[in-house]
C-alpha cells in the first residue's frame, strides 16, 4: 500500500528536552525531584483535563503554582524555567517541510489549548497540512478516535498512514487503528525509517 499520509508528534519528538539543568535546577528550588517536577507539569489531573480541553492551558498551570504554592504573577518566569532546555528539531522540520506535496503532512499531539497558538509563534505551524490537537478535538492518544479524527482529516486510509511518536503506547494505538508506527528514538534512525517507508 502506497504511503499518502505522515503524522508526527510534537512533544518529545520535534519539541524535546535536549537539556535537563534548567529543569533540574527548578526543581531543586523547590526540594523535589525532577520526575516529580515533571509530574507535577504533565501528569497532574489538571494536566489531564487540559489535555481533553475541559480546561484551558493558563487554568492548569495556575493549578500547578497553586500546589507549589507560588503567586499567579510568578507564571511566565516558572514556564520559562521549567521549559529552558526545550528546543525545537528545525532539521526535522525542514524534512517534513520536503515532505509536502508528495505526502500529506500532519500532527497528533497530546497538548494543551496553547499548542496552535504556540507553534505559528515558533513558525512551526505551516509544515504540516492538518493538526490535531487533543485539547481541541477532546480525545487523547491513544485513544483510536483522535487517530481516525487525523485520518479523516488527511482523507486517507488507516493503511495508507504513518504515525511517529516517542511512546510506545501511542504507537500500539496508531497501529490497533491501522496506521504504520515508529517509534522516535533518534533523529537518524526514525527519519531511515520513514524514507524506506515512502521511498523518498
Amino acid at each position: 500500500m502506497t504511503i499518502r499520509a505522515v503524522f508526527f508528534d510534537f512533544g518529545g519528538v520535534i519539541m524535546r528536552t535536549e537539556f535537563q539543568a534548567p529543569r533540574q535546577y527548578l526543581a531543586e528550588r523547590f526540594r523535589m525531584d525532577y520526575d516529580d517536577i515533571d509530574k507535577a507539569v504533565f501528569g497532574s489531573e489538571s494536566a489531564r483535563r487540559a489535555s481533553l480541553g475541559e480546561i484551558s492551558e493558563e487554568a492548569h498551570w495556575l493549578e500547578v503554582l497553586k500546589r507549589l504554592r507560588q503567586p499567579a504573577s510568578e507564571l511566565e518566569s516558572f514556564k520559562a524555567e521549567f521549559f529552558g532546555g526545550d528546543i525545537i528539531d528545525r532539521t526535522l522540520l525542514d524534512y517534513i517541510c520536503s515532505l509536502r506535496g508528495n505526502v500529506h503532512t500532519g500532527l497528533i499531539s497530546n497538548a494543551w489549548s496553547g499548542l496552535r497558538e504556540f507553534m505559528a509563534k515558533e513558525q512551526a505551524i505551516d509544515a504540516f497540512d492538518t493538526i490535531v490537537i487533543s485539547a481541541e478535538v477532546g480525545e487523547i492518544k491513544p485513544s483510536a478516535k483522535i487517530y481516525d479524527v487525523a485520518l479523516k482529516q488527511a482523507k486517507v486510509r488507516a493503511s495508507e498512514a504513518v504515525f511517529v511518536d516517542d511512546m510506545p503506547a501511542n504507537i500500539e494505538g496508531s497501529e490497533k487503528a491501522g496506521m504504520k508506527g515508529i517509534l522516535f528514538r533518534d533523529l537518524q534512525q526514525t527519519l531511515e525509517q520513514l524514507n524506506r517507508l515512502i521511498k523518498k
